[in-house]
C-alpha cells in the first residue's frame, strides 16, 4: 500500500468502493439518505461490468434485507445497506437474519430515527438494533469505514461465529465528507476475505436442510442460546482476524482505540467522528498539564467489557457521551453498558453520562472542553451530582 493509492472520497464512495473490491454475489438495496451514494456507486459498478455481483433493485428495505436472507440462505455472500428509517421498515427481518446465523454484511449510514423527521446524523437507529443479534463496528473516519467494510465480511463468515454484522458511519459528517483514503490492492482483499464457503446452503440438495421454521416451547430457548454463544465466541475468535487484517494490510485493528489513558485522570468515551474532535480538546489540555484522555469503542457488539474495564484502569472519573437517547432516564445505551462493565470490576471510576448530537445537532470543541471541565469538578468534589445530562440542547 502506497500514497499513489490516496483517493479523494467521500464515506459512502468508500464504502461502495470496498464492495466493489469485496464483489459479492448479491447485492438487494433500496435507497435512503444518507446511505443512498452507496448503492449508487456500487451500481455503477454493476453496470460497468466491474462486478460480478447479481444487484437486486427491491421496494423497500424490508424486501432488501428478505432477498439478502433469501440469497445468503441459499449460499452466496450477500449485501446490503440501509440508514435510520429503513433500518427500521427491515426490523422484523434483520431479527431473522441473524436468528438464522447469516452472514450478511450491511453497513448502515447513521441517521436520526423519525419523528419528527430528520434526515441528519445519530445513532438512535442502528442502537435501536444493538439487541437484535447482529455485531455491530463503529468508524471515526471514512478510511475506517472503507476498512470495516472489508474486515466485517471475515468476521461475518468465521466459522465460530457466523452472525451478522452492521457497519456504521457518521450521517453526512463521514458520509459524504471527502477525505483521502489509502485504498488497498485488489488481490490482496480478495486474498484476505478468500472464497465464500456456506454452511449448509440450502441449494445443497444431497444435503437438505430447512431455514426459518416454527419453533415454539420445545427447541426456540436454546436457539437463542446458540446465537448468545456465537456473540461470546466473537470475542474470542475477532482478534485473530484484526491480527491477520494488519499482516494483510498494515493496519492495527482492535475492539476499542485508547487515546493518552497511560496515565489520565479524566477520560472521555464517545463513539465514530466524535472521537476526532475530542482527540483535539485531549491534546490541548495535555499542553496546559491536564492529564485527559479518551476511549473509542470501535465494537460495541459483542460488547468489549475487559477491554474497555483495562483502558479505563487508571481513571477517576469518566463522561461516556451518547448520540442517542434511549428514553429509560438511565442514561443512554453506550452509557448503561460501561456502568454495567464497571459495576462488577475491580475499578470503579466516577461516571456521567452526556446525550449530545440528537439529529444532526453540532458538537463543538468547546462543548467536549466543558464535559472535561465538570470531570475535573467530578474529582475535586469525589461526587456525581447529574448523573444523566444533555449536551448542546437549548432546553
Amino acid at each position: 500500500m502506497t500514497k499513489k493509492n490516496l483517493v479523494p472520497f467521500t464515506g459512502d464512495q468508500a464504502v461502495a468502493y470496498a464492495m466493489k473490491q469485496i464483489d459479492p454475489d448479491v447485492v438487494a438495496a433500496y435507497p435512503i439518505t444518507p446511505q443512498t451514494e452507496i448503492v449508487i456507486n456500487f451500481s455503477s459498478y454493476v453496470a460497468n461490468g466491474q462486478v460480478s455481483t447479481e444487484m437486486i433493485p427491491v421496494e423497500s428495505e424490508h424486501s432488501a434485507m428478505s432477498a439478502c436472507v433469501g440469497a445468503s440462505a441459499a449460499g452466496t455472500r450477500a449485501m446490503t445497506a440501509t440508514s435510520a428509517n429503513g433500518l427500521a421498515l427491515m426490523w422484523e427481518v434483520v431479527y431473522i437474519a441473524a436468528s438464522t446465523r447469516l452472514p450478511i454484511v450491511m453497513p448502515v449510514v447513521n441517521r436520526a430515527l423519525s419523528g419528527p423527521i430528520n434526515i441528519h446524523c445519530d445513532h438512535s437507529d442502528t442502537m435501536g438494533a444493538r439487541d437484535s443479534g447482529w455485531l455491530q463496528i463503529y468508524a471515526e473516519n471514512a478510511q475506517e469505514a472503507y476498512e470495516n467494510t472489508i474486515l466485517a465480511v471475515r468476521i461475518a463468515e468465521h466459522k465460530d461465529i457466523l452472525l451478522p454484522v452492521m457497519t456504521c458511519q457518521d450521517g453526512f459528517i463521514t458520509s459524504h465528507a471527502v477525505e483521502g483514503i489509502e485504498l488497498f490492492d485488489d488481490k490482496k482483499v480478495k486474498e484476505f476475505i478468500g472464497e465464500y464457503k456456506p454452511q449448509d446452503p440450502l441449494l445443497d440438495i444431497d444435503n437438505p436442510v430447512t431455514y426459518g421454521p416454527l419453533d415454539l416451547q420445545d427447541y426456540y430457548f436454546e436457539h437463542k442460546l446458540q446465537q448468545s454463544g456465537a456473540m461470546k465466541n466473537a470475542l474470542k475468535a475477532m482478534p485473530e482476524v484484526f491480527r491477520e487484517f494488519e499482516k494483510q494490510f498494515g493496519r492495527k485493528i482492535d475492539f476499542v482505540e485508547s487515546y493518552k489513558l497511560e496515565d489520565a485522570e479524566i477520560a472521555l468515551v464517545a463513539l465514530s467522528s466524535t472521537a476526532g474532535t475530542a482527540k483535539v480538546v485531549v491534546d490541548e489540555l495535555r499542553e496546559k498539564g491536564v492529564k485527559a484522555g479518551l476511549l473509542r469503542p470501535r465494537i460495541f457488539r459483542p460488547f468489549p467489557r475487559e477491554n474497555i474495564i483495562k483502558a479505563l484502569g487508571k481513571v477517576k472519573a469518566v463522561a461516556v457521551l451518547d448520540r442517542s437517547e434511549s428514553f429509560s432516564a438511565e442514561g443512554g445505551p453506550l452509557y448503561t453498558e460501561i456502568k454495567a462493565a464497571l459495576y462488577d470490576s475491580d475499578i470503579k471510576p466516577l461516571a456521567i453520562n452526556y446525550i449530545y448530537g440528537l439529529g444532526g445537532r453540532d458538537i463543538f470543541p468547546a462543548d467536549i472542553n466543558k464535559v472535561f471541565e465538570d470531570l475535573q469538578n467530578i474529582v475535586k468534589e469525589r461526587k456525581v451530582k447529574t448523573p444523566l445530562n444533555y449536551l448542546g440542547s437549548r432546553e
